[in-house]
């Protein structure tokens, strides 16, 4: 079983993945997908409006 994950363990993590993808390509990553979350709590606020109006 595995269990919590250390510091020294994250690092690797983290070091593999830049390997992987590149600084640019991380940071245009968290960028996306911070907008992707961005219009996930906006379209969940237009919803709920929604149905407070239909409630009225």
């Amino acid at each position: 079983m595995i269990g919590p994950l250390g510091t020294t363990e994250l690092l690797i993590i983290l070091v593999v993945v830049v390997l992987l993808f590149g600084v640019g390509r991380i940071g245009k990553i968290g960028h996306e997908l911070g907008a992707g979350i961005r219009a996930f709590k906006q379209g969940l606020q237009t919803s709920k409006s929604e149905v407070q109006e239909q409630a009225e």
